[in-house]
């Protein structure tokens, strides 16, 4: 942005439109900074709080992601068992059968796109091998013990799975 400030143009039509494109885009990046506040704030919430915590105690899962999660999905325990999450988000293969034949697809893509779309991000963070970083570390200081527990058993399952 600094460089681009910085030039110059001879056309006074051209150096019109590059100056009413840099405005645009510093009202486009005020609106996002103000929208990112405004998500800390709702994470803040009773409503959202506890959920929003654990979520973050997991590698690949931060703010923005576990909001996102939160509110495409709404209540986690209203499924019994974490395919059946899978299912719902559409993370399951497709089947085809017919007779004793049976072939299996990609994933049904069912569901909520961009709850699907925010897990497979997350996911990109088990292809490394299990680590504690200092930001996840930040994070599990909300979280209770089980959490973290549960975090770390996910890390080598998940890496050892990639």
């Amino acid at each position: 942005m600094i460089w681009i400030n910085q030039i110059m143009l001879d056309e006074p039509n051209e150096a019109y439109l590059l100056q009413s494109h840099l405005e645009e885009i510093a009202y486009i990046q005020a609106r996002t900074q103000e929208t990112e506040r405004q998500i800390k704030r709702t994470a803040a919430l009773p409503r959202f709080l506890e959920s929003v915590q654990i979520l973050q105690g997991f590698p690949g899962i931060g703010l923005m992601t576990a909001m996102q999660l939160m509110t495409e999905i709404g209540d986690f325990s209203r499924f019994e068992h974490p395919m059946a999450l899978m299912a719902y988000l559409g993370l399951i293969p497709s089947q085809h059968s017919s007779g004793r034949t049976i072939r299996h697809g990609g994933i049904t893509k069912t569901g909520s796109s961009l709850a699907r779309k925010a897990l497979i991000g997350a996911a990109w963070k088990y292809i490394y091998p299990p680590r504690i970083t200092v930001s996840l570390q930040k994070r599990q200081q909300h979280c209770g013990a089980q959490v973290v527990l549960i975090s770390q058993r996910a890390q080598k399952r998940l890496y050892k799975r990639y």
